[in-house]
């Protein structure tokens, strides 16, 4: 009997938990074979459902290999059960030695130079005294500064954005205060640490500052293990391309005025504040020339289109180098303003890339970029975005570590590696794992599809027809309902149509904070809860609360897009089918995730309706179809009526 068999309360023997195990195990015994071939990394990519427990079957392996391990999730949940729950049952019943950390991005510490300055410029007259005397108590006794440890205190605080520590405001080696930063602490004591738990940003952070040669982020490791690594595509794809906002201008004009009071003659000062003003103001003229409407939209189009926006952005540029040579002479290369300088070339670099004049002059299969803008509602972001990432990751992942292992509840497509893989630019021969859930879907769930005459999505009739459905279910449920909407239109149409006529309370994202609407959600249990976006994921909404999962049609992306438009067409250029081998995996992909909200423990049971018929209606409906979890398939609401009757006769 092993040492989760006989320490785990309520530990049950998984086959696939053990299989995983000793696969990941196998991998990293390979490595120290091939430590010195100077080959890519060796990678693994399992695919591991809800209920397997492929946490501890990754980490004891990670733990008894003695190498150096960072753990990336996507999301602070999975962190959280990690160091709060796996390592503390492996450093007491496995390696009492085991070292581990989490390490967040550096904004989520506290720069005891910008606390000292903060305190010092006499503004503590514009934040709640009861706030500075609790942050100064709390100061001696942190360890990392970390402000999760603040629980009091907002997220969005004004107070803390001054205070935390931010790339452009460090001193490095020169920092007076560097002996006792929280940063340099963490850093220390992360080098130490065998396991590091972090987040796929942080950790393209820190490939993305290698790759620059500015340095690193995290300490070095042999072995990177990608929790949640569907998202990794996604996260990669931000980091390895550019961006410039409105916003990034006005923190910089912001900060720099804010400092101008301090160390500068009236001449000096006069001046800087000229050109702050010249930069704000040609900022907010090429921001003009931008289309009102909000969205995302390609930026080549544009740029041919108005010959004017190219002179608005020449000036814009010129102000950046005015500003930048002023900088240079302030205070004789003392900071803040060396680090201001830093900051407005750079802004400037990352516009001159952004909006090259060339950059739409390529033939469609040698683009490697996509220059796309988006229009928020005070804000202008412009980015140039990777179309592939799989070079980016071979030069900045594969080829500076030893393994790599992917893992997620969902990284197949009808039971096929070939998406995740070639998106990554992973070798076809990859070594793949798959391994179902061991929930009992069988016995326990239904999965309802509506008949055949139920209207496809785009037919006029399909919207009053899904709220009728979607009052149907819902009754029959007795609420106890999550429904997953693809666009926020489509749930307010049905939130507006429904919420006088269902008998139960019910909610909507966006009405409140996503963690208060969950807490009332799984607290009332008779409650409906309308969500899109971020519910099709890292909802954990075990017992009846939730007992019916509604989706209303398959989750297909807006092919508009810029980003996923320039995807399609390369696929197109390199002669593949756009729709089926792109838009259809990262649909089903995204439909699995939204599925796997149901089924959180053994003994739930409840049941999953998908509202588009298309399942059936079409052929890439098989794919999809094969994709899901093995309930048994009803197509008769009546079905879904008798299974919910039984259900309450039972627990009489």
């Amino acid at each position: 009997m092993g040492a989760l068999a006989r320490h785990l309360p309520g530990y049950e023997a998984r086959p696939g938990q053990q299989e995983m195990a000793t696969a990941i195990g196998e991998l990293l015994f390979d490595l120290e074979d091939s430590e010195d071939s100077g080959a890519a990394a060796i990678s693994l990519a399992i695919e591991a459902e809800t209920g397997l427990g492929k946490t501890l079957a990754y980490l004891v392996p990670a733990v008894l290999s003695g190498k150096k391990v960072v753990v990336s999730t996507n999301t602070r949940n999975l962190q959280d059960q990690i160091l709060d729950r796996e390592i503390p049952f492996i450093r007491r019943y496995i390696d009492p030695e085991l070292k581990a950390i989490c390490v967040k991005g550096r904004q989520n510490y506290l720069c005891l130079y910008r606390w000292h300055q903060q305190c010092s410029q006499d503004q503590e007259e514009l934040f709640t005294g009861s706030a500075i005397e609790r942050i100064r108590s709390w100061i001696d006794q942190t360890r990392f500064g970390d402000r999760a440890e603040l629980d009091w205190l907002s997220s969005a605080s004004p107070l803390w954005r001054r205070i935390c520590c931010q790339s452009h405001f460090c001193l490095g080696g020169d920092c007076p205060d560097g002996r006792r930063c929280f940063l340099n602490r963490l850093r220390r004591e992360a080098a130490s640490c065998r396991v590091l738990v972090v987040n796929h940003h942080l950790l393209f952070s820190d490939l993305a500052v290698r790759r620059g040669g500015y340095g690193e982020v995290l300490p070095r490791y042999e072995v990177v293990i990608f929790d949640e690594a569907h998202h990794v595509e996604k996260v990669a794809t931000r980091f390895f391309g550019c961006s410039f906002s409105r916003y990034q201008v006005k923190d910089l004009v912001a900060d720099i005025e804010r400092s101008s009071s301090e160390g500068l003659g009236p001449g000096q000062r006069r001046e800087l504040l000229q050109k702050i003003n010249a930069l704000a103001g040609r900022m907010e003229q090429f921001a003009a020339m931008f289309p009102a409407r909000r969205g995302r939209f390609p930026l080549g189009e544009l740029l041919r289109a108005s010959p004017s926006l190219m002179e608005k952005r020449d000036m814009l540029l010129s102000a950046f180098a005015a500003l930048a040579d002023v900088l240079e002479g302030c205070g004789k290369g003392r900071e803040p303003w060396t680090q201001y300088g830093v900051r407005c070339r750079d802004l400037k670099t990352e516009l001159e890339c952004i909006c090259a004049e060339s950059f739409d002059d390529l033939p469609e299969g040698e683009v490697q970029y996509v220059h796309w803008f988006e229009r928020r509602e005070k804000n202008l972001v412009l980015s140039a975005t990777p179309i592939d990432v799989a070079a980016e990751l071979q030069e900045s992942l594969f080829s500076m570590v030893g393994a790599c292992v992917f893992t997620s509840a969902t990284l197949t497509t009808g039971g096929d590696f070939s998406y995740f893989l070639g998106r990554l630019g992973l070798a076809e021969d990859t070594p793949t794992l798959s391994f179902p859930s061991p929930f009992p879907y069988a016995d326990r769930t239904l999965l309802y599809i509506p008949e055949d005459t139920f209207p496809e999505p785009a037919a006029d009739t399909y919207q009053q027809e899904l709220h009728a459905r979607l009052e149907q279910l819902i009754t029959a449920a007795g609420g106890r309902t999550l429904v997953l909407f693809t666009s926020f239109k489509a749930m307010d149409a049905a939130f507006y149509a429904l919420e006088e006529k269902i008998a139960f309370p019910v909610l909507r994202q966006g009405d409140g904070p996503r963690h208060e609407l969950l807490r009332r959600f799984s607290r009332e249990t008779e409650s409906v809860l309308f969500a899109v976006a971020s519910f099709w994921e890292g909802v954990d909404i075990p017992g009846e609360s939730l007992s019916l999962l509604i989706i209303d049609k398959l989750p297909f992306e807006v092919p508009s897009d810029p980003v996923i438009m320039a995807r399609m067409k390369r696929i197109s250029a390199m002669g593949g089918n756009p729709f089926f081998d792109f838009q259809v995996p990262r649909a089903i992909l995204t439909l699995c995730q939204g599925v796997g909200r149901l089924m959180r423990k053994s003994d739930d049971r409840g049941v999953i309706a998908i509202l588009d018929v298309r399942l059936f209606s079409k052929g890439y409906g098989r794919r999809f179809r094969k994709s899901l979890p093995p309930c048994p398939l009803v197509r008769d609401v009546e079905a879904v009526t008798t299974f919910f009757n039984q259900e309450r006769d039972d627990s009489q």
